[in-house]
């Protein structure tokens, strides 16, 4: 309907899986690495896991289509809410061999199927093929169809499996293959990858990225729409195609060629079926400013803390006016009995604390991201210019970079660098504020440049597990087994300077060999990260952590005075 309109060669926002429209951000690489990978290591298997939405059918068939070695023979199982027997029978059929004539309800057909797969894999073995199974929607598995995969990798020779499998699921599966009785089966993955949503700034490229494919000459989207889609989406692929081509549709109907901020909000309120809380405009902002942080600092006397089991603290904005307190006035002292007479006033009670929900609504007009982005970018010492282009590419400018992911307060004490989060209120508005100290049981948080001081159960209540930090990396790009790059020299080092445990000698070859792979592994277990033996963003700002400088931004380790 409105493709015409927009010049656009079909619909730039389906939410049918099509290869031609992956856009390859830093996750979907990364997880795209292990399943290649994957399909050219023999046996074991592979697990990829994300939210629905996030893109995992859209890898595989990327996979499928463009990725697979030209010796491999694929079977793909779509739907596994069936039978042991039946999933025995629909690989036989995804795979060519032929089936017994027995029916499927007698029990004894299974050791059929399994005998002809059996002598199939071989004769493929010997023909120098690579048989690789695809289970999607693995999280559907029955319990007694997941101990038939488990047996299905006891199919092999005295040196390999005949078998390669990949489960793809959503965040269930790793749940239900963490359950004791499935051990055995969790034991012989070789490597896992949780597939996290699109950051804010992937958003923006993923949007422009599937106009372009769709044939778009110019921008349609302007940036506080895609501001706007990330907010609601929460960087979920599916989200964002269903709010963007809603939003195209409105501006159609509209007869406007630029979809707008207003646009996409609206297209999320018919999406849902309701509507949500409209924020204070954000041209009001930057005059706002002052008065809302004034706001929050005259509140500041009430957040001193008076015990030791709560404590909250803010510090002064920088540019607080003080007035100029009156002379006194000289009084002769009173009498007793003036005193007597006339007692002082009972001193007021004191006024309850506010609490991080309602700081939040004072400033909820500078709690956007390019505000949080400011703080963060003064943390390291850099200069941070609203409207000049994405926040991480002018972080990469500067030698930095972004990293954004889903996780915990332990997460963020092990990479150890100040983040943003972003928090929900009670009225469920995001804000983004800077996380830039934990000092045991307490956050300390920039809010629009104002810090303040709360216990991490009150943080908690309002966020997610959503942030992003900065940090400076020593490659660009990320290691997997077979790289050749100076990058895997710095990780030898690396590694063989955090302990010696991990070294991988020699330390100097810029080769990434199965004996660097190890070593990555026996690190990764250690600091209880995904095993998986690919040094990614996540492994390395970890090692970045270990062997950092005291001149580097931390959220943990102790600060200078100096800094």
């Amino acid at each position: 309907m409105y493709t015409s309109f927009f010049g656009l060669n079909e619909k730039p926002f389906s939410i049918t899986p099509d290869p031609r429209y992956l856009f390859m951000s830093e996750r979907h690489g990364e997880a795209l690495a292990h399943l290649v990978y994957g399909v050219t290591e023999s046996g074991g298997f592979i697990q990829l896991t994300g939210e629905v939405g996030t893109g995992k059918t859209t890898l595989v068939r990327t996979l499928l289509l463009n990725r697979m070695p030209d010796n491999a023979d694929v079977a793909v199982v779509l739907n596994p809410q069936v039978s042991a027997l039946e999933f025995l029978a629909t690989i036989c059929e995804e795979l060519g061999v032929e089936t017994p004539g027995e029916s499927l309800t007698d029990p004894n057909s299974s050791k059929a199927l399994i005998d002809r797969l059996n002598k199939h894999l071989l004769a493929a073995h010997a023909d120098g093929r690579r048989v690789i199974l695809v289970v999607d929607e693995a999280q559907n598995l029955a319990r007694d169809v997941l101990e038939q995969v488990r047996l299905l990798t006891n199919l092999e020779t005295s040196k390999q499996k005949l078998l390669q499998i990949i489960l793809i699921g959503q965040p269930e599966l790793r749940e239900l293959l963490a359950r004791t009785d499935l051990r055995q089966l969790a034991q012989r993955i070789t490597g896992r990858y949780h597939l996290e949503p699109l950051s804010r700034d992937e958003t923006a490229a993923y949007i422009e990225h599937r106009l372009k494919v769709a044939g778009a000459l110019g921008e349609v989207f302007d940036s506080g729409a895609r501001r706007e889609v990330y907010r609601l989406s929460k960087g979920v692929p599916r989200l964002i195609n269903v709010i963007c081509d809603r939003a195209l549709l409105g501006a159609y109907a509209k007869e406007t060629r630029r979809v707008t901020r207003k646009l996409v909000r609206r297209a999320s309120d018919e999406i849902s079926g309701k509507l949500e809380a409209r924020p204070v405009p954000r041209w009001l902002a930057p005059g706002l400013t002052a008065a809302v942080v004034a706001v929050v600092a005259a509140g500041a006397w009430q957040l001193i803390p008076r015990d030791e089991a709560a404590p909250v603290t803010m510090t002064e904005p920088r540019a607080a006016v003080v007035e100029a307190a009156p002379e006194p006035v000289r009084t002769e002292p009173a009498t007793a009995e003036a005193v007597a007479a006339d007692p002082p006033p009972a001193p007021d009670p004191e006024p309850e604390r506010e609490t991080l929900d309602e700081q939040l609504r004072l400033a909820s007009d500078v709690t956007y991201m390019e505000s949080a982005f400011a703080s963060l970018f003064g943390i390291w010492g850099a200069d941070f210019e609203a409207g000049a282009g994405e926040p991480c590419t002018q972080a990469e400018s500067v030698g930095l970079s972004c990293h954004s992911q889903r996780g915990s307060f332990a997460s963020l004490r092990q990479l150890d660098r100040p983040a943003i989060l972003t928090l929900t209120d009670s009225a469920g508005e995001n804000h983004d504020v800077v996380l830039t100290a934990l000092q045991g049981q307490i956050a300390e948080l920039s809010i629009a440049g104002v810090t303040v001081s709360h216990p991490l159960s009150d943080v908690s209540e309002l966020w997610f597990g959503e942030f992003l930090l900065l940090w400076k990396p020593e490659t660009t790009r990320s290691l997997v087994p077979g790289t050749n790059d100076p990058g895997v020299v710095w990780l030898r080092q690396s590694l063989a300077g955090i302990d010696d445990r991990y070294r991988a000698e020699p330390v100097d070859s810029p080769v990434y060999d199965n004996v660097l792979a190890s070593r990555v592994r026996d690190f990764q277990r250690d600091n209880r990260i995904a095993v998986d033996g690919l040094a990614g963003q996540q492994t390395q700002i970890i090692i970045n952590s270990l062997l950092a400088g005291s001149d580097r931004p931390r959220l943990v380790t102790p600060r200078l005075a100096s800094d």
